[in-house]
C-alpha cells in the first residue's frame, strides 16, 4: 500500500473546529479516489460515497433542492442502509465535476457543519461556468499530485529516515557517500521512467518490470485522450488532442518555447490556445513562463504569451516517446531528447514543491532552465542530464545580470564553486 503524504493534510483538515467543505483537485488517477476513502473509512463511524461518474443518477439528489435537509432527504431514499449521524459522518462526493449542482450544495453544507464533506474531481476547471454558483470563501482547497520522488522512494523500500540524511548532506554542502549518492541516482533514473501514478508505482514495486509499466501508462494516456472526448466541446476536441500530442516534439527541440506552429501548419495563438488551456485546467500540463528580467518579483516579471510547456508527470511523457526511450535514460543516452526531459521532471518536482515555473532566455544566446525564488533570492537554475556541468549560461547570468545565486542540477555529488554557483545531484531537487 503506497504512502502519501497528502494522509497527513486531510488529518490536520479535519482537526480544524469551523471546518468548511473540502475539495481536493488533481489529475485523473493520482490516487484522489483511494486516498480519501482510506482517510474516511479509518476516522470516521459512517461513511457515505457519491461517485458521480460511475452513476449519473446520483445527480438527481441535489436536483430539487441544495439546502441540506433536501439532499439528506434524498440521499435517505436512493442510498440503501445509509446511516448520517451528525460529527460522526463524513460524505465523500467524488468525481463532482459530472455534477455542478453538487458543487455548489457545498456552500450550504459548509454553513450547516453537521456533516464533514470531502468533494474530489479530475476536471474541475474544465467546466466551472456550468456551476449554477461556485462555493466561493466555504470551500478550502487542496491539489493531489502524482507520488512525488520521495513517496516513489518509500513504495521502493527506502526508509524515511534515508531523506533525513541526505538533507543534512545537502544544508551542509558536503559530498554524499558515494554507495549513497549513486543508489539514489538509480532511484531517481527510475523515477523518471516510470513516474509517480500509484497503479504504474504499484506495478514497477512488485514486478520491477519496466515493459509492464509501459503498458499501463499507455492505458492513461488513452484514458485521458477518451476524457478529451467525453468533456471537451464538440469544436476543440480535435485541436485539444492535437496540442496534447504534440508536446513531445516540442521538447525534442533545442528551443524549447511553445511554438503553435509545431502543432499545425496552420498553428496560431488565436486557434489553439484554448485548447492548451484546456490540457492546463485538466492537471495535465504544466506552464514555464519566460520572465522580462531574471529578478523578483518572477510573476511580475514573466511573459503571459512566451512559455514551455511540460507534462505533469515525466512518466507519462516518456511512454509518449519512442520505443527504447528509457532503455536510453537508465544508459544516459538521450539522443534528441538532449536534457529535456531530465527538465521535465524537474519541472514536475518544482510543481508538488508549490512553485510557479519561470524560465529565462535572452538573445538567443542566454538560456536559464528555471528560475525559482530560494532563500529569497532570484535563483538561475539549470538542469544537466550529463556529468559535464560547464554552463556559459550561468556563468553569464552570475557575472553580468545581478544574479547573485545559481544552482545546476546533474549526476555530480555536491560541489561548490567560487562565484556563487552550487552543483548538486538532481534527487536532491526536492530540497530547494
Amino acid at each position: 500500500m503506497l504512502e502519501r503524504k497528502i494522509y497527513q493534510d486531510l488529518l490536520t483538515w479535519k482537526e480544524k473546529k469551523d471546518k468548511m467543505c473540502l475539495l481536493v483537485k488533481g489529475a485523473r488517477q493520482v490516487g484522489k479516489t483511494f486516498i480519501i476513502e482510506k482517510f474516511a473509512k479509518e476516522n470516521y463511524k459512517n461513511y457515505v460515497y457519491i461517485n458521480f461518474f460511475e452513476n449519473d443518477e446520483y445527480n438527481l439528489i441535489f436536483q430539487n433542492g441544495l439546502d441540506v435537509d433536501t439532499i439528506i432527504k434524498q440521499l435517505t431514499v436512493r442510498i440503501p442502509n445509509i446511516n448520517l449521524v451528525p460529527g460522526e459522518t463524513i460524505i465523500f462526493l467524488d468525481e463532482i465535476q459530472d455534477c455542478p449542482e453538487a458543487i455548489t450544495s457545498l456552500k450550504f453544507f459548509s454553513m450547516d457543519k453537521r456533516f464533514d464533506v470531502i468533494a474530489s474531481g479530475s476536471l474541475l476547471g474544465i467546466n466551472y461556468k456550468e456551476v449554477p454558483s461556485y462555493p466561493v470563501g466555504y470551500v478550502e482547497h487542496l491539489e493531489m499530485h502524482s507520488l512525488d520522488f520521495e513517496e516513489f522512494c518509500w513504495a521502493m523500500g527506502l526508509s524515511k529516515d534515508a531523506f533525513k540524511y541526505l538533507k543534512e548532506y545537502f544544508d551542509k554542502l558536503e559530498k554524499v557517500p558515494d554507495t549513497m549518492h549513486n543508489k539514489m541516482m538509480d532511484l531517481f533514473k527510475e523515477y523518471i521512467i516510470v513516474g509517480g501514478m500509484p497503479r504504474v508505482v504499484n506495478e514497477f514495486a512488485s514486478s520491477h518490470n519496466f515493459a509492464n509499466v509501459l503498458k499501463i501508462q499507455k492505458d492513461i494516456i488513452e484514458d485521458y485522450l477518451m476524457d478529451i472526448g467525453k468533456y471537451a466541446k464538440e469544436s476543440e476536441k480535435a485541436k485539444i488532442r492535437a496540442c496534447f500530442l504534440s508536446i513531445p516534439k516540442h521538447l525534442s527541440k533545442d528551443y524549447k518555447k511553445f511554438r503553435y506552429s509545431l502543432v499545425s501548419s496552420d498553428g496560431k495563438a488565436e486557434k489553439y490556445q484554448g485548447s492548451l488551456m484546456w490540457l492546463y485546467d485538466a492537471n495535465i500540463v504544466n506552464f514555464c513562463f519566460n520572465i522580462s528580467k531574471p529578478e523578483l518579483p518572477l510573476e511580475g516579471n514573466a511573459k503571459s504569451d512566451v512559455f514551455k510547456v511540460y507534462m505533469r508527470d515525466t512518466g507519462l511523457l516518456m511512454a509518449m516517446l519512442e520505443e527504447g526511450s528509457a532503455k536510453e535514460v537508465i544508459d544516459g543516452n538521450l539522443g534528441i531528447y538532449k536534457g529535456a526531459i531530465y527538465e521535465n521532471i524537474i519541472a514536475d518536482i518544482f510543481t508538488k514543491l508549490g512553485k510557479k515555473l519561470y524560465y529565462f532566455e535572452h538573445n538567443s544566446t542566454i538560456e536559464i532552465d528555471f528560475f525559482i525564488r530560494y532563500e529569497n533570492k532570484a535563483t538561475a537554475i539549470e538542469v544537466k542530464s550529463a556529468d559535464n556541468t560547464k554552463s556559459k549560461s550561468m556563468n553569464s547570468i552570475i557575472n553580468n545580470w545581478n544574479v547573485e545565486k545559481g544552482i545546476k542540477l546533474s549526476s555530480k555529488n555536491i560541489g561548490v564553486s567560487s562565484n556563487n554557483i552550487i552543483s548538486i545531484p538532481l534527487y536532491m531537487s526536492i530540497f530547494l
